[in-house]
């Protein structure tokens, strides 16, 4: 499959991508860890089938020193004993976040106490924040079949600035 259309090349979609860009700067100067930020945006990104955010977050997770085996286990970070606590509490809240539609409840009440054992209330608000930003990026990214594969870490750095 050939990628549908270019958001970077169409006035609008750069416009919006700038803006996406910036408020995404809000989520990355948090105190949430950023090897959170990461995780919770690749697992994410897995789950929705988004290759272009896979690669995007797998390289950068990378760049900043994340450990192979962390990345490759993320999919089965249940069954793994290389992530924290408070990184599992994460995930959870991400993937009930991201599966809406799987489940009645959204995220659970267990889901979330757990979150906040581990999180403080800016920490919280960056994750939920993350976790909407990134569904929304993926969502635009499989839109129009943007392919994995390409990005080079900190190639939109100048974007979002």
């Amino acid at each position: 499959m050939e990628s549908r259309f270019s958001m970077f090349d169409n006035e609008i979609g750069a416009k919006f991508a700038k803006r996406f860009g910036n408020a995404s700067l809000v989520i990355a100067q948090s105190p949430l860890p950023k090897s959170t930020q990461e995780l919770v945006s690749l697992r994410v990104s897995q789950i929705n089938g988004c290759g272009w955010c896979a690669d995007y977050h797998t390289k950068e997770a990378a760049a900043e020193g994340e450990p192979a085996v962390r990345l490759n286990l993320l999919a089965t970070w249940r069954e793994s004993t290389v992530y924290t606590e408070a990184e599992q509490a994460a995930l959870a809240l991400a993937e009930e976040g991201t599966r809406l539609a799987d489940a009645s409840h959204g995220v659970s009440d267990e889901t979330w106490a757990l979150a906040r054992e581990h999180y403080d209330d800016d920490q919280l608000a960056a994750l939920v924040c993350l976790v909407a930003q990134i569904n929304a990026a993926n969502r635009m990214a499989v839109i129009v079949r943007q392919k994995g594969g390409s990005y080079e870490p900190g190639m939109f750095a100048a974007v979002s600035g």
